[in-house]
């Protein structure tokens, strides 16, 4: 496992002698935006397994994407070989449908001190709902993003982060999913947590336990989402959508269309440039 191995996967190429903030976003900003969120091996027949090795083989080697459990724990690994004081944390995830938090922890997310301050840094969220920059664990206060605001309260030793959401102009009538869903209100619940560190051996039985439940989201759909510099490409089953932030004020554009499974296979390749060493099933 080598971090110059790691950078040419996410193409940075820029100093990184200081451990500051600025390396962090900029880091931070390559990794989203090169890496997919993805759980594809769900629906290839390919295990997870949750170990760093195996999980700098499939992203950093293979060219893969991962779920939150593999990118966080990657981008963990980089920031500790990089010199920051970095942690595991876990979360809850709100479930919209439910109108509540998850009883299990089912996320996980890092926390960064640089020089005092601490930030909450997620590469794991994936669509539109994935934070560009590291937000400071600040309570109350609206950190503007291009993706939106994003927002976390704290409440007696919990945590809970949100975001308001934007309007969607899309061009054409489409009775195709956004990936998203609807709710009413501008305000979308993301998930709650704690700060007590957390170890990866800590998630080894939601790793498991995510691959063979078929009630969890990831059983039930084939997800990959992109960050772009501009948006976000989503391809949840056969449907993709292309999505560019800040369309007018407050409007993000978005593109949706149904593929067939020949165009799935290809738009992996050339929107995700993601290779599949096992036939996908949407």
């Amino acid at each position: 496992m080598n971090i110059q191995e790691y950078f040419g996967r996410i193409s940075y190429n820029k100093p990184h002698k200081d451990a500051d903030l600025q390396t962090l976003t900029a880091i931070f900003q390559h990794h989203i935006q090169t890496i997919p969120f993805e759980n594809l091996s769900m629906h290839c027949g390919e295990a997870i397994e949750l170990d760093l090795q195996s999980t700098y083989n499939k992203i950093v080697r293979k060219k893969r994407g991962g779920w939150c459990l593999e990118i966080n724990h990657l981008l963990f690994w980089a920031l500790q070989e990089l010199g920051y004081e970095v942690c595991i944390l876990g979360a809850n995830s709100y479930e919209p449908a439910e109108k509540g938090y998850t009883a299990e922890i089912n996320h996980i997310l890092l926390k960064v001190v640089i020089q005092g301050d601490s930030y909450i840094v997620d590469a794991g969220f994936g669509g539109a709902y994935q934070m560009w920059q590291p937000l400071m664990l600040i309570s109350g206060k609206d950190q503007p993003q291009v993706p939106g605001i994003f927002h976390l309260m704290e409440d007696d030793g919990t945590w809970y982060l949100e975001k308001v959401k934007r309007k969607h102009y899309i061009p054409e009538h489409s009775n195709s999913d956004i990936p998203d869903t609807p709710e009413l209100g501008n305000i979308r619940k993301m998930y709650r947590f704690t700060l007590k560190p957390r170890h990866i051996d800590d998630f080894q039985e939601l790793n498991a336990y995510l691959q063979v439940s078929p009630d969890n989201i990831l059983r039930k759909k084939s997800i990959c989402t992109l960050q772009t510099t501009n948006g976000l490409l989503a391809l949840v089953g056969w449907t993709f959508t292309d999505m560019k932030y800040k369309y007018t004020e407050d409007m993000d554009l978005v593109n949706i269309t149904t593929l067939t499974d020949e165009e799935v296979e290809k738009t992996l390749k050339e929107k995700f440039n993601i290779v599949l060493e096992n036939k996908l099933v949407p």
